[in-house]
């Protein structure tokens, strides 16, 4: 073994032998975490004189969608699910409760393999009706309610068990495609693990909170690099590895995956950044009021829907009406099945041009948007950073050049990983230039919605 890899080894060892440590961080990010969602409910709302240093309502805006969210989805390829296992305040209130409650088997409804498109998708959409970024009320509602099924779902089901993180959590899915990425992986040696069981030597139990089955453990997709497993049966150890190894040469991928990372990241997710910024969705506006007053149809111009509905805040003059609510649905729908619908097309004609073609090489194809799709994520939450930042006077004028050479990166190590993925179906050069074409012609509606986000519009 090199020092390089011993040194990684050793690592997974430390988060091992410190577990008592890294809980008691876990309850301080808890601390911090409940702080920032309860306490802003019950100040006024921020004017135009607040600022980060001196309220805290704009102090968690900040915090959370500034800069929490943005990088926990940057710190997924760079470091795997750490977040997860070493700070998330629902992974950690999930598994205490999960100590002490019934114990009660895992349902199927749980189970169900779509909960993580589903999950992600009312999120994001709820969370742009009611202005998550913009209100503590709408805070409070979305993470705190959140947090409080997390402990429900940990009170009644499984024994030490994430079963909210496993199953349930609205970002589980994103953060599972983009972990796979991470350059680090605990990695299961079988030979290793087969002489152990004829060694004799007692095994030590571990509790793998996020139900990973260890022995056939092998990417770092749900992994919470919590570190228990390292070095359990003299099999497990931390490390590293090519960031293209999982896409490249595991390439699981199913039919959910495939909807999330399509429909999902690369639709509703950029639907939802975007309407607020869309000249597009003013004027259907505009003409929907006209034609609704034209017919002496007024209540849905109305803006009586309650906070917890729709955007209700009348002492700032913000108030979505219910027509305001139907264009925004209708916005981020229209932008998953245009976009979203002609990436998977795209997908499909792609599929079919290559050789060795089954019912799963169309989602192991789909694997290789992982980069786009996380660049996109990222660079709508962190559009949120930038309004802040300006709010506070600071310069902004490379944002917009910084952007875009991350989407060019993004797009380009799709493509890259895209031609492995065909090359490892037995395509030649020949055979994969035209598959490629087409796989790169459906990314082009995803990279000109946010030419028109941070340029066009």
């Amino acid at each position: 073994m090199s020092a390089m890899s011993l040194r990684v080894a050793r690592f997974g060892d430390f988060l091992r032998d410190h577990k008592g440590a890294l809980r008691m961080l876990q309850w301080g990010v808890v601390a911090v975490y409940v702080f920032l969602i309860v306490v802003p409910v019950f100040l006024p709302l921020p004017d135009e004189t607040a600022h980060v240093f001196n309220n805290l309502t704009v102090a968690a805006q900040f915090a959370f969608w500034g800069i929490w969210w943005p990088f926990v989805l940057v710190s997924m390829p760079l470091m795997g699910r750490a977040w997860c296992g070493w700070f998330c305040p629902e992974g950690m209130l999930a598994e205490w409760m999960s100590e002490r409650g019934r114990n009660r088997p895992i349902p199927k409804w749980i189970r169900w393999g779509g909960w993580p498109f589903v999950a992600f998708a009312c999120t994001t959409i709820y969370g742009q009706l009611v202005s998550v970024y913009q209100y503590p009320l709408a805070v409070l509602l979305v993470l705190g309610g959140s947090t409080v099924a997390a402990i429900g779902i940990g009170f009644w089901y499984g024994r030490s068990k994430r079963i909210w993180c496993r199953y349930l959590c609205p970002v589980n899915g994103v953060f599972q495609l983009l972990s796979k990425l991470a350059p680090w992986r605990y990695r299961v040696d079988e030979q290793k693990w087969r002489d152990f069981a004829g060694s004799g030597k007692k095994v030590i139990p571990i509790n793998c909170a996020p139900l990973v089955p260890l022995r056939h453990m092998q990417g770092a997709a749900e992994c919470h690099m919590c570190g228990r497993c390292s070095g359990h049966r003299d099999a497990i150890a931390l490390t590293a590895r090519s960031p293209e190894a999982e896409i490249v040469d595991v390439a699981h991928g199913d039919g959910w995956q495939t909807a999330l990372l399509v429909f999902g990241m690369m639709g509703i997710a950029l639907g939802a950044f975007l309407w607020s910024a869309s000249p597009w969705l003013v004027s259907a506006k505009q003409w929907a009021a006209e034609w609704l007053i034209d017919r002496d149809i007024l209540w849905p111009l109305n803006d009586t829907a309650p906070w917890w509905l729709l955007t209700h805040y009348p002492e700032v003059n913000d108030s979505f009406s219910w027509l305001d609510g139907a264009a925004i649905l209708g916005f981020i729908a229209a932008t998953a099945v245009v976009v979203g619908g002609l990436l998977y097309l795209a997908l499909q004609i792609a599929d079919r041009l290559l050789p060795q073609r089954n019912k799963d090489s169309v989602h192991r194809l789909a694997q290789a948007l992982i980069p786009t799709a996380g660049c996109g994520v990222f660079l709508g939450l962190s559009a949120t950073t930038v309004t802040l930042l300006k709010h506070e006077g600071m310069g902004t004028g490379w944002v917009n050049d910084a952007r875009f050479t991350l989407l060019a990166l993004g797009l380009a190590w799709t493509l890259r990983l895209a031609w492995r993925v065909a090359g490892r179906r037995g395509a030649g050069v020949l055979a994969r230039l035209p598959a490629l074409a087409v796989y790169a012609a459906g990314l082009v509606p995803f990279a000109y919605a946010w030419w028109l986000f941070f340029a066009g519009w």
